[in-house]
């Protein structure tokens, strides 16, 4: 019987950007149910030189069960991103039964590769695990976005899902690991997930790696020590106040937390993380943060 999270899975898509004519160019698209890509023909000026794919499942979700498996490959010199329409929902496990999602890309020399989906949002007792490696050039550029919410909480679902984790690996050509990293909820190990998580409602991974990002690596840096200078000087009064008190005030929780980090032997990847009590406030961060990407991609990612 086939574990959850195990590697060998049916293809159900696969994507081939190549430079053709001096323009990056699909010269391969498949696709399967439950999976369906969407390449628009055209996306901001004619000067761009992007392709831009869009992902949906069949069904509005990943129903229980369900196991999703691609392979994206962007040539030398090309540029593409990988997004979605909406969020990509988790429906509640029929048993044990996990679904999964596994992306296999590889970025070319001088390429460039942008990962920018809407959140996952596992519905109550959900088990989803998710796996994307990339194998990169020493001069490839990726930018990637991984975020999850706690789920239905209009509802009152919060942090209910039973298990998520997501693993997103990095290497070079020669297999040397630039970046290996998962995050694990699991609801079996930890016991009450919305206990550790408290009133934050997301949880978000920005990955900005190579020279076309490297601009805004820095920019980035700059903004969150700004955000988290306010956010620490005068956190939010809306969100729960904890007890501690010191003399006479009352300190309160940030609403908004990030931290940046660099990775690799050469220090050239940053990765970004976030957690926050709405949806929103990241959905801002991240056009703010990615917005210098529209003159490459054409569009402003999450705009």
């Amino acid at each position: 019987m086939r574990k959850a999270g195990d590697d060998e899975e049916i293809e159900t898509g696969a994507v081939a950007i190549e430079n053709v004519g001096g323009r990056s160019t699909a010269v391969r698209c498949f696709s399967k149910y439950p999976l369906k890509f969407i390449l628009p023909r055209k996306v901001g000026s004619s000067k761009t030189d992007a392709v831009w794919i869009y992902t949906l499942t069949y069904g509005g979700g990943i129903v229980s069960g369900d196991r999703i498996s691609c392979k994206l490959s962007v040539g030398s010199s090309c540029t593409a991103v990988l997004t979605t329409q909406a969020s990509t929902k988790v429906y509640k496990s029929v048993g044990s039964k996990c679904s999964g999602q596994i992306l296999e890309a590889r970025v070319g020399s001088n390429a460039f590769l942008a990962i920018f989906p809407d959140p996952v949002t596992c519905f109550s007792t959900a088990r989803y695990f998710q796996k994307q490696v990339f194998r990169v050039s020493s001069d490839s550029s990726l930018a990637i976005v991984d975020w999850v919410t706690s789920g239905r909480h209009e509802s009152g679902e919060k942090w209910d899902f039973n298990l998520y984790r997501s693993t997103n690996n990095i290497f070079l050509e020669d297999d040397q690991p630039l970046l290996l990293d998962t995050i694990l909820l699991d609801k079996e190990k930890v016991g009450c997930v919305e206990g550790y998580m408290q009133d934050y409602q997301v949880i978000a991974m920005i990955v900005l790696l190579g020279p076309k990002v490297q601009h805004v690596q820095n920019l980035v840096q700059d903004d969150v020590k700004r955000i988290m200078s306010e956010q620490l000087l005068h956190p939010s009064t809306t969100s729960s106040h904890q007890t501690k008190r010191n003399s006479d005030y009352l300190m309160s929780k940030p609403s908004f937390v990030a931290s940046c980090s660099f990775f690799g032997p050469e220090r050239n990847g940053l990765i970004v993380r976030v957690a926050a009590v709405t949806t929103e406030s990241v959905y801002k961060f991240l056009q703010h943060q990615l917005a210098p990407l529209e003159p490459m991609l054409g569009m402003p990612p999450y705009g």
